[in-house]
């Protein structure tokens, strides 16, 4: 008898890891139920279901090389709550059922650079990508088809099933982006790494840092190091700021890259500059230091456009940005100049744009700057003015769209929002979703459009809390119009999903706006 209960022992758990034999029966769950953000492409639904479990493994398909970073990122997404060791291995070591693969066998011209097809069977999930990006952003989905509970990080007793169907999905635009204010108010690494988080989870791919601006300059030049040692040490309102030292902007950089965020630093000029006015009095052409200032004013500080010593500034530090930059772009600002002559803001423009290519990046402003001549390639980034978005089509440039009447994430919500600023215009959530950046200006289409870019500048803010706030709920809504076809847009179908991302946000611990657009029994206390 004691041998025979051993056998039987030896069996059940022969029987718990040899996935050879049949499978338990599946639980339905509805695909369609899921609440998914920013919507699909298309989407068949199944009525079955996948069921992760202890057994479940990553397998992968084509590419390790490529495969890997993101197979980790995704075991890292499930481990926590699910408990499961998620183990990573070739597809040859595949057991008959309980598998999630990665596949970069697709070679999908539909699907372009950044799309994927996931296909859930009761045996298997499997997302599919022509790259690696297409696979970080399938994962996104499957964080979202699975229960909410996957996004806390303590173990859940929960049975993670997946509805069975299938997914295709594309973006709309290829410039999906959001800006943090770091100068008015300074915002930690660890702060900068939650944004980053944020963009990643709702597949937005460009991470837009202002890193220098009248009240501080935020990004250490190891050839100017008076700019962080006086220039960073306050903020609007007087506190005690901060900056980034070169190895810690190269630690939000890699933390971008890893999630397939491409990193644009600003250092605005010729205007916004007193911060670094202040902190080299070479800079003036008077030679005189300036005052730190807190306030909120713009438009009153220049660089000394006569001045070969300016241009050599600007080299070192454009120079030492980029050379800690991976990605292509550096935005030089280039708004609110009033304290620049108009001739003398064109000259700057037209020879700060060389200094740019000299250092391999493509150059990025405000599109204020199409008052000079610029060079092919050059990306102007709409904020106020249609004639300035006239002015680059006229230039054949890319624009980036980032009115602030519809945009800005700054602007209060309502007249009693506690953070914002209403110089713009009141943006509720449903006026940041209701606009079609391709239509927004008469003459301007979508193959001029790079895509949209939300700005959330920091002159009411001053911690992650503060910034969530103005964040959320808007936030998924510039991600949608980005990602999402225009045709499958509607207000109606987005307010029921945005409502119910509340529970998300409470697990992530946002500290969100509760807006009375959304609705009132999915957001009730």
């Amino acid at each position: 008898m004691k041998n025979l209960f051993y056998g039987i022992i030896c069996c059940l758990i022969f029987a718990a890891c040899d996935k050879t034999i049949p499978r338990p029966p599946a639980i339905p769950v509805d695909l369609s139920e899921s609440n998914l953000l920013p919507l699909p492409v298309s989407m068949s639904v199944d009525s079955s279901s996948f069921a992760m479990d202890s057994l479940t493994s990553i397998f992968l398909e084509g590419d390790e090389a490529a495969l890997m970073p993101v197979a980790a990122y995704l075991q890292s997404v499930l481990k926590p709550a699910t408990g499961y060791d998620f183990l990573i291995k070739k597809k040859e070591e595949m057991p008959a059922y309980g598998n999630i693969i990665l596949s970069l066998n697709t070679q999908n011209d539909t699907l372009g650079q950044e799309g994927y097809d996931m296909k859930i069977t009761e045996d298997d999930i499997n997302i599919s990508a022509n790259t690696a990006v297409g696979i970080f952003y399938g994962i996104q989905t499957l964080r979202q088809l699975l229960p909410l509970d996957i996004e806390k990080k303590t173990k859940q007793d929960v049975k993670w099933l997946v509805g069975t169907g299938t997914i295709r999905d594309f973006p709309n635009y290829e410039w999906r982006g959001a800006m943090l204010d770091v100068s008015r108010h300074f915002f930690e690494v660890a702060e900068v790494k939650k944004v980053i988080d944020y963009l990643a989870a709702y597949k937005m791919n460009r991470f837009h840092i202002h890193l220098a601006d009248d009240q501080g300059w935020r990004i250490e030049i190891k050839s100017w190091p008076n700019l962080t040692a006086h220039g960073g040490k306050t903020e609007v309102g007087g506190g005690v700021g901060g900056f980034f030292t070169q190895e810690q902007y190269s630690e939000i950089v890699k933390y971008a890259d890893d999630r397939f965020i491409t990193v644009i630093p600003e250092i605005d000029m010729p205007g916004h500059v007193n911060a670094a006015l202040s902190s080299y009095p070479v800079l003036n052409c008077n030679g005189k230091a300036t005052k730190m200032r807190t306030d909120m004013r713009v438009g009153y500080s220049s660089l000394c456009i006569e001045k070969d010593t300016t241009y050599a500034f600007i080299r070192d530090v454009i120079g030492e940005v980029a050379a800690l930059t991976t990605g292509k772009y550096f935005h030089i600002g280039g708004d609110e100049a009033q304290a620049t002559k108009k001739k003398d803001y064109i000259y700057f423009i037209e020879k700060v744009q060389k200094i740019v290519a000299d250092n391999d990046k493509i150059m990025m402003g405000w599109d204020d700057i199409t008052a000079a001549k610029l060079n092919e390639g050059t990306i102007a980034q709409h904020w106020e003015k249609e004639k300035n978005a006239r002015q680059a089509m006229a230039q054949n440039l890319k624009i980036v769209m980032s009115p602030a009447k519809k945009a800005y994430l700054d602007m209060k919500y309502d007249k009693e929002s506690k953070h914002g600023l209403r110089w713009a215009g009141l943006i509720p959530v449903d006026t940041g979703y209701i606009w079609n950046p391709a239509t927004y200006i008469d003459g301007i289409g979508k193959e001029n459009i790079l895509g949209v870019e939300a700005p959330l500048w920091a002159e009411t803010i001053s911690n992650l809390d503060e910034a969530e706030y103005l964040l959320f709920p808007r936030l998924p809504g510039y991600a949608e119009m980005n990602w999402t076809q225009d045709t499958l847009r509607t207000w109606d179908d987005y307010r029921v999903r945005l409502s119910k991302e509340k529970a998300k946000w409470d697990i992530w611990g946002v500290d969100y706006f509760p807006s009375k657009k959304l609705d009132k029994e999915t957001w009730k206390d």
